[in-house]
């Protein structure tokens, strides 16, 4: 189920969204800005190796502690993000985000972005391949 977010000039409680759901790897449209979605998701374990060819992928943690492992041209290396921290992904940068004792993150990516991007190893039953979902 892909869906608009709720109205955009109302307060939405990034706290009562991500208490709203319990899916995995599963983003909730908490708003939408120009032609970008702005999503949040509770996150645990290991996503799948994907790649956005058109896109960079915005990643705020707000609970926890997400890594983000990176295969770059120099080779793989990994980005530790603590509770407060972001990072963008570059476009066309195979990641693999992953959290061992689970997040809770907040994405910034054009509205219709896939969240196992253009190209990708084979989605484990864990991971949602969504556009995101409407909030409850």
């Amino acid at each position: 189920m892909t869906s608009a977010p709720a109205r955009r000039d109302e307060p939405v409680s990034l706290s009562a969204a991500l208490a709203s759901f319990d899916e995995l790897w599963s983003p909730r449209i908490v708003t939408s800005v120009n032609d970008y979605d702005v999503r949040v998701a509770k996150v645990e374990g290991e996503h799948v190796w994907h790649v956005h060819d058109h896109t960079d992928e915005f990643f705020l943690v707000l609970e926890g502690e997400l890594s983000i492992a990176l295969r770059e041209p120099a080779g793989e290396r990994t980005v530790v993000l603590p509770k407060g921290s972001v990072c963008t992904v570059p476009r066309g940068t195979e990641h693999k985000p992953y959290a061992p004792a689970g997040a809770s993150i907040l994405l910034f990516e054009p509205t219709g972005t896939l969240t196992v991007g253009d190209r990708h190893d084979e989605i484990p039953a864990h991971v949602d391949a969504t556009t995101g979902h409407a909030l409850d």
